[in-house]
């Protein structure tokens, strides 16, 4: 295949992708965007097992935003669009759109990635890697720039998890949809089923390693405009590891 700024992929909601309402998952969603990324980094020759090769680096994720405007249900078949921005001094740029089968945008999202050395564990330069799109575009599924999210004054303790096997990847940390399954847990199912979830925001602080044990918090300050924040606080030194604001569904 060519080399191509913009890069789709079609995807069958399983039923291992699907919650209890046979809605595809926040963190199957967040699944898919990390396969594609990869699929179209591959193609630019910048993928997992290249840049391990000659670099010694990974791609991690700091920051993104998904904004749903319909859940896939099981069995629907959908088309994810990925393209890159012109990368920045330290950060990479990627952006998101989800189509069903009449092309109809179902989902939007924009992420930040950075690159990682997995010996050091330290971050790179974008200059680093030998990175030559074939064209560069200044399109946006969403238009704005990811920032910090603000910090919560009012976080009540929800749960604790432990990081283990199932958690992580091959960068030997808590992988980026997993962050989702925990923030989605700090909410009942009878609130994910009156309202649902529109908007999913998230900053990687911090990386979680296997034996991590992860206190949630959650504050509901915001309920009446429809917002919550959740933070990940690594118990061993109190480390904010993740932050994320979800916006849901007004009733």
């Amino acid at each position: 295949m060519q080399p191509t700024i913009r890069y789709k992929k079609n995807y069958h909601v399983d039923l291992s992708d699907v919650d209890f309402q046979k809605e595809l998952r926040l963190s199957a969603l967040f699944g898919y965007f990390q396969d594609i990324a990869n699929l179209a980094a591959e193609n630019l020759g910048v993928g997992i097992n290249q840049l391990l090769e000659k670099y010694g680096v990974a791609f991690v994720i700091m920051r993104i935003r998904v904004d749903m405007i319909r859940n896939p249900i099981l069995d629907e078949e959908i088309t994810i669009e990925t393209w890159p921005l012109r990368p920045g001094k330290l950060e990479f740029e990627r952006d998101y759109l989800v189509r069903d089968q009449n092309g109809e945008v179902i989902a939007r999202a924009v992420s930040v990635w950075v690159i990682m050395d997995l010996k050091k564990r330290r971050l790179k330069r974008s200059e680093a890697i030998n990175l030559d799109y074939p064209e560069y575009t200044e399109d946006r599924a969403i238009n704005i720039t990811l920032g910090k999210i603000k910090v919560s004054a009012n976080l009540e303790d929800v749960y604790q998890k432990t990081i283990g096997y199932s958690d992580i990847d091959f960068n030997g940390h808590l992988n980026n949809a997993k962050y989702v399954d925990f923030i989605m847990d700090c909410f009942s199912l009878e609130d994910l089923h009156t309202y649902p979830i529109r908007s999913i925001e998230v900053n990687y602080l911090n990386e979680v390693l296997p034996g991590d044990r992860l206190v949630l918090k959650k504050d509901s300050t915001n309920k009446s405009n429809h917002t919550f924040f959740v933070d990940g606080v690594r118990e061993s030194d109190e480390k904010i590891v993740f932050r994320s604001k979800v916006i849901v569904e007004g009733k």
